[in-house]
């Protein structure tokens, strides 16, 4: 059996180690052994499970099985690893797989929903309300009930695009690409910071600008956390992308977002923006880049396309999606357009 999730650690956390996961549903007669230095799972009547990562679809490249599960579907960067994972679905009289999935409307779960073989099961927030905490489901509906993300999160329903918003996902679908050029001339860290100690949503999202002139969107490190939190995150996607530069919005934050990127690493290469018009007026000329076929994903990028493909004008505009425009309006339309860059503190 095969167990693939996006990254290698969201399969442990979730299928195997998780409060749901294969160690703590199996009986003790029959609780496999779980030896993470090689990702497998073995059964007493010697049955075994490899863990993957569908961020490394080549791993998947030889690989036979007579099971499948693949957890979040939706959100895997790189269509090919289904495809791969698939191919290698050839053992047993009735080989078979289990999808388990937030349901977005990607390409690969439309195509799966349409197949005649398939069998759906679905299951909303509230179904599971016994499961989860009071707080946790009282801030998720007060946040997503009554909208359509809500739909989609709370009651799983595949949305079609939002005819308002400014992004739609055919769009980005057509412009997807499996890897950014080579040489990319600049690289930035944009990040649409969370001021507060309690642990909201920071977006951070890395982008390149490519020897055509065209971005490519590398990277959503987005994370929940305290400006510790995020700000490492943030300095971690610096150098892991070998970015040059960290852009960070202060409309909100101030002098608090480069002292917590400093705090981190002192020698990071920093510009600080604050916004001078409204949001609309910053997204629109970066949604007209995608129209002209000029900014690129590379992968897939579940929760920010959702944002992009759910967000109105006049909606609040949520984290990932700011981070997104932060990063292109630097790299391809720059000062000219509605931002003003304060000083770098650091000189």
């Amino acid at each position: 059996m095969i167990l693939a999730a996006r990254t290698v650690d969201d399969a442990r956390d979730v299928m195997v180690e998780g409060e749901s996961g294969i160690l703590a549903i199996c009986p003790p007669w029959n609780r496999p052994t779980w030896m993470p230095s090689t990702r497998m799972l073995r059964w007493p009547n010697g049955a075994i499970a490899m863990v993957y990562s569908a961020d490394k679809p080549d791993l998947f490249r030889g690989k036979q099985a007579d099971g499948v599960w693949a957890d979040e579907l939706a959100a895997w960067r790189y269509p090919e690893a289904w495809d791969q994972l698939l191919f290698g679905l050839r053992l047993g009289p009735d080989p078979r797989v289990v999808v388990t999935t937030t349901p977005r409307p990607t390409p690969v779960i439309k195509e799966l929903m349409a197949h005649p073989t398939t069998v759906v099961t679905r299951g909303s927030t509230y179904d599971n309300r016994a499961n989860l905490a009071p707080a946790f489901f009282d801030g998720i509906i007060s946040r997503y009930e009554g909208t359509r993300l809500g739909r989609q999160e709370l009651y799983a329903e595949i949305l079609d695009d939002n005819p308002n918003a400014l992004w739609q996902r055919s769009q980005i679908d057509k412009l997807r690409v499996t890897e950014a050029p080579a040489e990319l001339q600049r690289i930035v860290v944009a990040i649409d910071p969370s001021a507060t100690t309690t642990g909201d949503e920071a977006g951070i999202i890395v982008a390149g600008l490519g020897p055509d002139g065209h971005g490519y969107v590398l990277d959503d490190a987005t994370i929940r956390g305290s400006p510790h939190t995020w700000g490492s995150k943030a300095v971690q996607a610096y150098h892991r992308h070998r970015a040059d530069r960290i852009v960070a919005e202060v409309n909100n934050g101030g002098e608090m977002v480069e002292l917590t990127l400093r705090t981190v690493d002192d020698k990071v290469a920093y510009k600080a923006v604050h916004a001078s018009r409204g949001k609309r007026t910053r997204a629109e000329p970066i949604a007209a880049l995608y129209e002209q076929g000029r900014v690129h994903h590379v992968g897939t990028f579940a929760e920010l396309e959702d944002e992009m493909c759910d967000w109105e004008p006049e909606m609040p505009s949520p984290n990932r999606m700011d981070a997104l425009v932060w990063a292109l309006t630097e790299l391809m339309l720059g000062a000219a357009h509605h931002v003003e860059y304060a000083p770098n503190l650091w000189g």
